[in-house]
């Protein structure tokens, strides 16, 4: 049962909203600065607006400008993607309308921009951008440098050409396969490590590609067995390939094989800024938005009960 933990209480709230409503500033209550109100529509969800108590948990800087710029790379279904083919600075997908909502929530604007998937966290680490978002796992390798909002968990699929001939069932059938992955990715780390440790002279040939989308050509083509990738970024990619390719299903591991956090990450530094996203995003769940966003993009099955920091399971 989820709980509104975020209902407006008392005369004060209220008459702060109203002001919200006029378009004016509310004063934060732990007196850090004016928030100037922020309002979003998600598609299929509705209106999300500002929380003049979870603003105030924004760093002052930060608060200050009221924007925040997040780095992302798309496509990379269902969780980005281009909202028109061909132009590549307007976005659409689950973390896009999840952090838009928490950013609201914060009294901020999110500004995302299309940056390569190998350059997001060491672009984050330079300072380029606030944040980084897209189905992004959360591992230990890259708390070193951000700190992870987690607001779901998944884990990797496989996905095959039509009637499966390579025989795949498990990640243990993926031994002496051709399998495709994206550059950089946890899949890539992840393969390479079990192949070393579990395929005893049948090594697992791990090809990799700038982006998603290559892999799957690669499958098709004939050029590859096997496809890994997150396993809801698969669901939607074997709908749109019927006749060509299927989703293996894996009873043992339905949310996929290693099943982990996903996260929004932030500079390390920056812990301050994480913890307010994880309070925005905890306030999203408590009040049913989490869930609607989810459902818009058919991912409630990736859904947690609280959003937690850095907790990466590799």
């Amino acid at each position: 049962m989820r709980i509104r933990h975020f209902a407006l209480v008392g005369a004060t709230t209220a008459l702060l909203f109203a002001t919200a409503a006029c378009g004016g500033t509310t004063t934060t209550e732990s007196g850090g600065g004016d928030v100037t109100p922020v309002s979003v529509t998600i598609d299929g969800v509705g209106a999300v607006t500002t929380d003049a108590a979870l603003a105030g948990k924004v760093p002052a800087d930060v608060r200050a400008r009221g924007t925040i710029t997040v780095a992302t790379n798309a496509p990379y279904q269902p969780f980005i993607d281009f909202k028109v083919e061909g132009k590549n600075d307007e976005f659409k997908g689950l973390d896009f309308d999840l952090f838009q909502a928490a950013s609201a929530r914060l009294g901020l604007k999110a500004t995302f921009s299309q940056q390569p998937f190998d350059g997001l966290v060491p672009g984050l680490q330079a300072g380029k951008y606030d944040a980084i978002a897209g189905g992004i796992t959360d591992k230990k390798e890259r708390q070193q440098v951000a700190t992870f909002v987690d607001y779901s968990a998944s884990g990797t699929g496989f996905l095959v050409r039509t009637g499966n001939p390579a025989g795949v069932t498990t990640v243990a059938d993926l031994c002496g396969r051709t399998v495709a992955v994206q550059k950089a990715s946890n899949q890539a780390k992840n393969l390479a490590t079990y192949s070393k440790d579990s395929c005893a002279g049948k090594a697992i040939e791990v090809k990799e590609y700038p982006e998603n989308p290559q892999a799957v050509q690669a499958l098709i083509a004939g050029n590859v067995e096997v496809v890994a990738a997150t396993r809801v970024n698969l669901v939607d990619t074997a709908a749109t390939l019927a006749g060509k390719a299927e989703l293996v299903a894996d009873p043992s591991a339905p949310n996929g094989w290693l099943a982990s956090p996903n996260g929004f990450g932030f500079l390390k530094a920056n812990k301050e800024l994480a913890e307010a996203y994880r309070a925005a995003v905890q306030s999203l769940i408590d009040d049913g938005t989490y869930s609607k966003i989810l459902a818009q993009w058919k991912q409630t099955p990736i859904a947690v009960e609280k959003a937690t920091i850095d907790q990466a399971i590799d």
